[in-house]
């Protein structure tokens, strides 16, 4: 620490086991923080199937996955990767 804030600090009269303690953080808690005792979920969400497939091929061969082709600009730079994704599921008919 600066010579200039350790003798503005002596001026309003701190100690040196009050200056420690709040550069420190040395604070008392009120409470001890609360431990999560409720078990886990044992199935994780998994990730959609079809947006771990890398290969168009992959993708085509699965009736519930659609490969969605590269964009590209008028230069021919691509400006979106091909990839695959899940279809849309089909809408329940309205009930009347």
């Amino acid at each position: 620490m600066s010579t200039i804030l350790m003798k503005g600090l002596k001026g309003l009269g701190l100690s040196g086991a009050a200056l420690a303690l709040v550069l420190l953080g040395g604070g008392v808690r009120a409470q001890a923080p609360k431990t999560d005792t409720t078990p886990k979920a044992t199935t994780a969400k998994k990730p959609a199937a079809c947006k771990t497939l890398k290969a168009q091929a992959g993708c085509e061969e699965r009736s519930d996955c659609s490969w969605v082709g590269e964009s590209k600009d008028d230069k021919g730079k691509v400006k979106a990767k091909a990839y695959c994704r899940t279809k849309p599921k089909e809408k329940a008919p309205a009930k009347q």
